[in-house]
């Protein structure tokens, strides 16, 4: 399939910090537009996020990804997923100026800041939440203690500015759990769960998969090799989370 190429804009969040937004366009009539929320730590331009976004157009969809605050080339701190949920809302404008059906694909803190905005908006057409978390406890897992140090501690964010290019607020005020919130969502939009079996940071058993049971109408999906969010090895079962959102959203 010959692609259009990416192009780049800016866009100002009711809250005052403008973030630098990247769209990929399909060659063909897209069906919807899939608006693509990265992680901690993350881009647009991450290797991970381009590669999905590129597998999307296959699926006949445009896709729309941009850089969280405090993130690349966007303004702001990063509050780990409590006003990102205004990064989202910008973002979902823009892209209904673009395409009516949108949906939201956020991956760990992205998935976070898609759930806060999705039980805002019941004209979604669909969320897909990657790597979730679905309370605020903390894995004793390495990587998981050594995040919370570069998020929670003063030396911790400046080795993340310097190191990571990520920009944290000092102060970290959580959100309600994923697990509360996506009862909500699910109320309002068709919703799909991914997580990765060999996911380091949330492991599976800390994830928002393990609710399922509580949740029966949400798609969830497990995968065997794909580790923390938009990891290749789970590009295609993020595919499939989108298709099946589409399936059961009105068209």
């Amino acid at each position: 399939m010959l692609e259009e190429p990416a192009t780049q804009a800016r866009l100002v969040t009711s809250d005052g910090v403008e973030l630098v937004l990247r769209t990929w366009s399909s060659d063909r009539p897209p069906r919807a537009l899939v608006v693509l929320v990265h992680g901690l730590s993350a881009t647009k331009d991450h290797p991970h996020v381009v590669a999905l976004a590129e597998m999307l157009l296959g699926h006949d969809v445009d896709v729309m990804s941009y850089d969280a605050r405090g993130h690349g080339e966007s303004g702001g701190l990063s509050t780990l997923g409590d006003l990102e949920r205004h990064d989202v809302a910008a973002a979902v404008a823009r892209a209904r100026a673009i395409e009516p059906r949108v949906v939201l694909v956020g991956a760990s803190m992205g998935a976070i800041a898609a759930l806060a905005y999705a039980e805002t908006d019941p004209d979604l057409a669909g969320v897909v939440v990657v790597s979730s978390p679905a309370d605020w406890r903390i894995p004793f897992r390495l990587r998981a203690l050594l995040m919370v140090a570069l998020a929670r501690t003063r030396p911790g964010r400046l080795v993340a500015a310097r190191r990571t290019h990520v920009r944290i607020h000092p102060a970290w005020n959580p959100a309600e759990p994923p697990r509360t919130v996506v009862q909500r969502v699910l109320s309002a939009v068709p919703l799909a769960i991914v997580h990765g079996r060999r996911d380091r940071l949330i492991p599976f058993h800390f994830s928002l998969n393990v609710s399922v049971a509580e949740m029966p109408d949400a798609h969830a999906i497990v995968v065997p090799g794909m580790g923390h969010a938009f990891d290749p090895a789970g590009h295609d079962a993020i595919a499939d989370a989108v298709e099946w959102v589409l399936s059961a959203a009105p068209a």
